[in-house]
């Protein structure tokens, strides 16, 4: 097995109603079963999702968190209007994203954007990204994927990677249950991560600084879905999550 990784070079700055599918297509050559890998600030700038936290006033629950993190409450408030559940205060500010992704602060990035301004994660991570993905097989007739990716941190472990966080016609889990291994034991819980893997691979070429690498390219896999995939596919049943649990447990003790 072979694959490549590329970046999509020539990119602009991104503004509100700029159109990201056309942008690709200008710049890169697509082929079927490519998966396009987007950095998620491009899709809010696009989308128009940016405030600024002088246009937010804070609550008093946002006071009594700002206090605690010795931090702007109207930021607080931003993460709390952008949250279904705060699953730690303090030391990291861990929540629930209104759309069920569990990330630091929700998501709401400083980084690459205008000065005064801060992006959110796209509401809806899925249908933005479907709606790339469908325009960009309408102008080039080639069936491929896309996956929306923003950098998380990881329990236990120093450093941030990639992950997804919409997707287009690719499922996040690879499920390996059922199938041999060398040996010809039948594997019984296996489930490989495979659209966290192809956004980690990405950000490698992405970068984090100012490297202006928004979108990659992974081609030589043929992982596209004909039916409907979505990123919720990987997130656990709150019932199920052992950590989701110890944390609720530091919450109100």
């Amino acid at each position: 097995m072979r694959i490549e990784a590329f970046t999509v070079e020539n990119v602009p700055l991104i503004k509100k109603g700029d159109d990201i599918a056309s942008i690709i297509c200008r710049n890169a050559e697509i082929m079927d079963n490519d998966i396009i890998i987007i950095a998620s600030t491009i899709v809010a700038k696009a989308e128009g999702m940016m405030f600024r936290l002088e246009d937010i006033e804070a609550g008093d629950e946002a006071d009594r968190i700002a206090r605690k993190q010795q931090t702007d409450p109207r930021f607080v408030q931003a993460v709390l209007d952008r949250s279904r559940e705060v699953l730690l205060e303090f030391p990291i500010f861990l929540v629930e994203t209104n759309n069920g992704h569990v990330c630091i602060k929700a998501g709401i990035d400083g980084s690459n954007v205008d000065k005064g301004f801060l992006a959110d994660l796209p509401a809806d991570p899925d249908a933005s990204a479907a709606s790339i993905g469908e325009r960009i097989e309408s102008i080039t007739n080639r069936k491929i994927s896309v996956i929306m990716t923003d950098t998380n941190g990881r329990a236990f472990k120093i450093g941030q990677t990639g992950v997804a966080v919409g997707l287009y016609r690719i499922h996040p889990i690879k499920d390996w249950k059922g199938e041999k291994d060398l040996f010809g034991n039948i594997l019984q819980i296996t489930e490989e991560s495979v659209a966290d893997e192809i956004a980690g691979t990405a950000n490698l070429l992405m970068g984090e600084g100012d490297g202006g690498h928004p979108v990659v390219i992974v081609r030589g896999l043929k992982m596209r879905s004909d039916d409907t995939a979505s990123v919720k596919e990987m997130y656990r049943n709150s019932t199920e999550d052992v950590i989701r649990k110890g944390l609720c447990g530091l919450k109100h003790a």
